[in-house]
């Protein structure tokens, strides 16, 4: 074999763990409302974007159906607050990192 097709099948390995590990879509819940619960307690962040973060919160703990089903429900509620011209930028971009996540979750 030669040191080529070593570092082939060295790859290939670690692909496959790659994909084996993708992550419990409660987990991922599980951090998204932690992330959204920090912009709950941000002061400087204005009140009608943190209730919004919030209902967004009882939809993934609370809300019915699949945890894709709730993730759907919790994007189109960040993404419309996402536009707000009076959230603060550090704000938005995490509400953007938040649907990004939220986007990942699957059946």
């Amino acid at each position: 074999m030669t040191q080529d097709n070593e570092e082939e099948e060295i790859d290939d390995e670690e692909y496959e763990e790659e994909e084996e590990e993708e992550e419990d879509p409660e987990e991922t819940i599980r951090q998204i409302i932690q992330l959204l619960t920090q912009i709950t307690n941000d002061t400087s962040v204005p009140r009608n974007i943190r209730r919004a973060a919030d209902e967004a919160i009882n939809v993934l703990e609370h809300g019915e159906g699949t945890p894709a089903h709730k993730a759907s429900n919790a994007i189109s509620i960040l993404d419309e607050i996402s536009q707000d011209p009076n959230c603060p930028l550090y704000a938005r971009t995490r509400i953007w990192n938040t649907v990004s996540l939220l986007e990942t979750v699957q059946d």
